[in-house]
């Protein structure tokens, strides 16, 4: 998406083809034109974003209305399938917010009574998602807990583990914490992103359920 965006039609002195290929970019990705439906889904998240950040407390329920209210004739099922791409979720407090998956291992809660007082002592990590002119795309985020350092991101379009299991590697070449901190959430408990932690002889740490 961001390559697309860089590419100038109009540049007089590079045809379209010649910029494709310096950007690595394949000409039909250049020319695809969402359908429809599609060009709606963008305008439905892109009012989901304006709603929730309002609002972050409205669940699918609640956001379905206020889109119905505004002229787009949208079910709830639409919209939670929205939330669930943009990673979305009303906040309040509910039993086992955060499980990783059955077959994930569950790591206990380490840093209780411990003050943060170095760097390198505990990374933490967490995503998030951004709001772009045609879409969203992921955010994680590796960070030094001590210093607020950003140690490695990476950016993905989906929310599969692979742009995490990146940026943690990325990471790791530039040092290594005594703790790693994370949420319970899929990516983080899956065997490939603690495998890589386990190997490194870095302590797991996860945020306690919520009750």
């Amino acid at each position: 998406m961001r390559k697309r965006a860089e590419v100038d039609p109009v540049l007089p002195d590079i045809p379209v083809v010649r910029q494709c290929e310096l950007l690595d970019l394949s000409r039909s990705t250049f020319y695809y034109l969402p359908t429809p439906d599609e060009r709606l889904n963008q305008e439905l998240m892109r009012r989901l974003d304006e709603e929730y950040t309002k609002h972050p407390f409205f669940g699918s329920r609640k956001l379905t209305v206020r889109l119905r209210k505004a002229g787009f004739a949208v079910n709830r099922k639409r919209i939670q399938g929205l939330m669930r791409r943009m990673g979305l979720e009303a906040i309040y407090r509910k039993p086992r917010l955060s499980l990783p998956g059955r077959q994930n291992k569950r790591y206990p809660y380490l840093l209780k009574g411990i003050t943060i007082a170095r760097p390198d002592q505990a990374w933490c990590a967490d995503i998030t998602y951004i709001r772009l002119a045609h879409g969203f795309v992921y955010l994680v985020a590796i960070l030094d807990w001590h210093s607020r350092y950003v140690l490695a991101w990476s950016l993905s379009t989906t929310l599969e583990k692979e742009f995490c299991l990146e940026a943690l590697r990325d990471s790791l070449w530039i040092s290594r914490p005594e703790i790693f901190n994370t949420d319970q959430g899929a990516q983080f408990t899956s065997p490939e992103f603690t495998g890589l932690l386990e190997r490194a002889g870095i302590r797991i740490k996860a945020f306690p359920l919520s009750r």
